[in-house]
Formats: C-alpha cells, structure tokens, sequence
C-alpha cells in the first residue's frame, strides 16, 4: 500500500510539473515544442504606401501636388515629367518636419504624364521605393501666352510703362494681377491698369528716377484664366531707365525745347497740325522709332480722291501715337517751321534737328505737348501720363 501510494505521489508530481511547464509556454523539445519557444516572437512590419492628391488622366494644371506617406516616412521625393513639352524636368518640393507629407513648390504642365518617385522608410529603417503616376488635361487653345516690353536688356526713357499682352482674353483679372510684380531699384511707387481684358500696364506714381533698374515678374504659368484659361508660361524681365528726356512742344509758339535731366539742350523750330489736323496736347511718349518710313495717309483715313492725300517718305521717324502722330524730319515745311501749323498731325523739323534729336531718343522718352484743344486719351499709344495717379489707381482689378 504504502508503495502504490508513492507511485500515485509521484505520477502526480510529474503531471503537475508539467502543467507548470505549459502554462509558462516554455514545452521542451521532447514533447514537441520548439527549441526556441522561450524567445516572443517579433511582429510583422507594415510595408509603407504612398498616395498623392491627384489621380488619373485629367487633373488641372493649376493643382498643387501633395505626396502622403502612410506607415512610414519619406527619405526622398521626385516629381518628375515622363512625357510632354518638358518631359524629363522635375518639379521641386518639399518634405514636411514629420516626413509624412511632400509639398510641390510649383504648378503643373498641360497634357503631361508625371511620376511621382519616393523613398520611403518602414518602422523597422528598411528604406523602401515606392511609385506612382498621373496626367494633366490637355489645354490646346485654352492657353495664355503674355507678351511684355520693355525688351529684357533694354534702356528705355522715364515715361516707359510696362506693358504686358495676352494673346487671349483674362476673365479672372484679379487672380492674374495677384501674381504679377514690379520692383525696382530705387523702389518707386505704381500700380496695374487694366486697358482691355488683353492688355495691362504698370507705371510709377510719377516718371521713372534715371538709372533705374526695373525687374518684372509674371508667376502665371499654370493660374487660371477664368472661362477654361490658363497662364502659359511665367516671364521674368529685366531692364534699365536711361537719362531723363522731355521733349515739350508748344502749338502756340511752334517751338520745341528738348531737355535731358532738367537740362535745356536745344530748342527746335516745328511745325504741329493744320485746322482740322490738329496735334494732341498731353504726354505722348516715344513707342518706337524708325529711320527712314512711309506715310500714306491712308491709313489715318484719308482716301486718295482726296485733296489732303499724301504718300510721302521721310527720315528719323519717331512714333507717339497710335494713330499716326510721329516726331520726324520734314524738310518740305522748313520755312514754316517756328512760324506756322501745317503738318496732318505729325511734328515736324528741319532734317539737321530731326537726325540730332533722333541719335539721342529712346523707346519710353517723354513728349509733353501744349498748345491745342484737342487732348490724348491712355490708349493712343502709350498715354499712361494723362491720367491722375488716382485714377491710374482705379484701374486695378484688385482695388
């Protein structure tokens, strides 16, 4: 008895043991555990994914992208274009402080296919890449190009505004004008004007300081347009204010007294408009210049049956309006000139003067005219001036 009770005591005492054994999940290999069954075992590692905020076969040119890692973060991003008028050029951005997010520095180009190329690092530091692509409407037609002047490089008079000139209509004006700057150095004070909803101008308060530098920045690539529009391309020009040049003619006197940085240089006999031909009075400035040209009064509208046809060629011509008014050489009214009006609009000098004042000018010189009672109006050539700061002012589409 006593030894069937020691076995009983025993058996019992190997079962409880190895209950205990179990219930530490540590079960030996003998009985089928295995041989590393003290050690946890690690999770596994979600593998990292990337989305952006566009998708598709369409997406608008004017979005910003926006790259988001989820289960891990971003070592390195590019967005590059695969395809397209600037295939192989890459958009800057930039990786958010937590490395979950990439922000695109610039807007997209049309009818492109762009990928979107990461790097990214799980929760265990492996580094993964990872991809995805898109592409952007297409906008044949539906483009803005901006045309501007002065030139890059150019040296222009204190009169010259900027001018810049759409090749299709701006509905959204505002969004437009937001993203177009002026600064120069010395920093003057000016505004936008809109003349038309293809054309804008930007002047000083008052005429360009001579020396200045003048630096124009058009950020429209890409910006709406309204009416299904967008900005084609971005422009950047630089150019320099010359000397200060003021040509005032007096109708009355039929003199013109040319002075350069409040210096008289010359004084010139002229001739300005006939009766009914009568010279603008306002601040004209130069818009172009050309040595020798044609004048068919034509086109000023005057037909060939008519006593007052001309077709004339003439020398060291200087544009004021856009209607026909030019400073040039007239040797034909030299006897007329400092004593009489009988020009179609034009003021008119003797050759010798004509060729003088022609070497000095540039584009944006100034032309202050007095004397008549017939004024200029801000869209017969560059009529920026005869309009009051304020009202130049009212003309913004952010006022």
């Amino acid at each position: 008895m006593t030894a069937g009770l020691s076995r009983a005591v025993r058996v019992a005492a190997g079962l409880g043991a190895l209950a205990l054994l179990t219930s530490c999940n540590a079960v030996p290999d003998v009985l089928g555990g295995p041989a590393d069954a003290g050690t946890p075992t690690a999770e596994a590692v979600v593998a990292p994914r990337l989305s952006t905020n566009v998708q598709g076969t369409a997406v608008t040119v004017n979005s910003r992208v926006v790259a988001t890692a989820a289960d891990g973060t971003f070592s390195a991003v590019t967005l590059r274009a695969r395809d397209g008028e600037t295939a192989g050029s890459t958009i800057p951005g930039t990786i958010a402080p937590d490395g979950t997010t990439w922000r695109a520095g610039a807007l997209l180009e049309p009818a492109t296919t762009y990928v979107v190329v990461a790097r990214v690092k799980d929760a265990a530091g492996k580094v993964v890449p990872l991809r995805t692509r898109f592409a952007t409407q297409s906008l044949e037609g539906h483009q803005v190009f901006p045309s501007v002047a002065p030139l890059a490089g150019e040296t222009v008079g204190i009169g010259m505004p900027v001018i810049v000139a759409f090749d299709a209509p701006v509905a959204d004006k505002a969004r437009f004008e937001k993203r177009m700057r002026v600064t120069s150095k010395p920093a003057q004070t000016g505004a936008w004007h809109w003349l038309s909803d293809r054309e804008v101008h930007w002047r000083p308060q008052s005429y360009w300081t001579p020396g200045t530098d003048v630096h124009v920045d058009l950020d429209l690539n890409s910006i709406p347009a309204g009416d299904g529009f967008y900005g084609q391309e971005d422009r950047d020009i630089d150019f320099h204010v010359g000397d200060a040049h003021v040509y005032k003619v007096n109708a009355q006197t039929h003199q013109m007294q040319v002075y350069s940085n409040g210096a008289l240089l010359r004084t010139i006999p002229v001739t300005t408009g006939m009766p009914g031909f009568t010279t603008r009075s306002g601040t004209k400035v130069v818009v172009s210049k050309e040595r020798e040209r044609t004048m068919d009064a034509e086109t000023t509208g005057i037909k060939k049956t008519d006593p007052e046809y001309y077709r004339v060629e003439v020398e060291y011509a200087m544009r004021l309006t856009y209607s026909g008014e030019f400073i040039h050489a007239a040797p034909w009214s030299v006897e007329s000139q400092g004593r009489a009006n009988v020009s179609h609009g034009c003021t008119g000098m003797s050759t010798e003067n004509a060729a003088w004042l022609y070497a000095m000018t540039v584009r944006g010189d100034v032309v202050e005219t007095v004397g008549t009672d017939v004024g200029m109006t801000l869209y017969n050539g560059y009529g920026d001036w005869n309009a009051s700061f304020a009202d130049w002012q009212a003309g913004s589409a952010l006022t």
